[in-house]
């Protein structure tokens, strides 16, 4: 029979389950704490050792996750881009749209984690380095959209598709940007309105490319049939605003 004292001798073969739990932290995990070092005392200070340290994992595992420090900050990038290449292998009906849902979808992924997005934005403007991975990490995005076009879209000019595929990636982009810059400022934000303007930024993009995307059951964009735009004097009073609004809107439903 073993002698039980031994086992003190093995300790890799019985791991402790704080251990195993370090082992198994995910990627976007550690990318989030490296971020808080980044912000903290500079991306050329911190140290990959700094790094799987305060993750609690080894460094062996931190280069199982990661080649190079480099890779470590945009994780989640990895993982939006194999959740949209999962996506893609579905077939939709419109693939015009399922583009703009899956830029949607990465848009919501980062308005659910704005407090770590915004640190890592600073982090990026503050280091050139981050600056051009993220140009390339952008470009990977405008690939995946232009190639599942092209693949369902055989009777589209491949033009036409990479066109679109950077027309929304730069249009996700703006707005992404607008909103982490604007919560970086400290005033108080809608993120849910957010969502909303880029679907309609998204839908105008989309009816630029595809005009039948287009009809009054399913259009979210007023048309211009639909806006009613009145001027008035500064000196005029709210009650003869609101009458002349309303006699407008009568006369255009009767």
């Amino acid at each position: 029979m073993p002698d039980p004292s031994t086992a003190s001798a093995r300790p890799n073969l019985i791991r402790p389950p704080v251990a195993r739990l370090a082992d198994a932290r995910s990627r976007v995990d550690v990318a989030d704490i490296a971020v808080r070092l980044f912000q903290a005392q500079g991306y050329e200070a911190t140290s990959t050792t700094q790094i799987a340290a305060a993750a609690g994992v080894s460094r062996s595992t931190f280069f199982r996750q990661f080649r190079s420090k480099d890779d470590v900050i945009f994780a989640d990038h990895d993982e939006l881009l194999e959740q949209i290449d999962r996506y893609f292998t579905v077939e939709h009906d419109d693939p015009w749209l399922a583009v703009c849902d899956a830029a949607a979808l990465v848009f919501e992924r980062f308005r659910e984690r704005l407090e770590i997005v915004r640190a890592r934005d600073l982090v990026v403007r503050q280091t050139s380095v981050l600056r051009d991975r993220e140009t390339v990490m952008v470009s990977r995005y405008e690939k995946i959209f232009s190639a599942y076009l092209r693949r369902s879209l055989l009777a589209v000019d491949p033009v036409i598709a990479i066109q679109f595929a950077a027309a929304v990636t730069a249009t996700h982009n703006f707005e992404l940007r607008r909103m982490i810059r604007a919560a970086d400022s400290s005033r108080l934000l809608d993120t849910t309105g957010l969502t909303a303007g880029l679907a309609a930024e998204l839908h105008a993009v989309r009816h630029r490319f595809d005009p039948s995307a287009s009809s009054p059951a399913t259009d979210p964009v007023p048309r211009a049939s639909e806006l009613l735009v009145a001027v008035f004097p500064a000196s005029a009073l709210p009650e003869d605003v609101a009458r002349v609004i309303e006699d407008r809107l009568r006369s255009t439903v009767d």
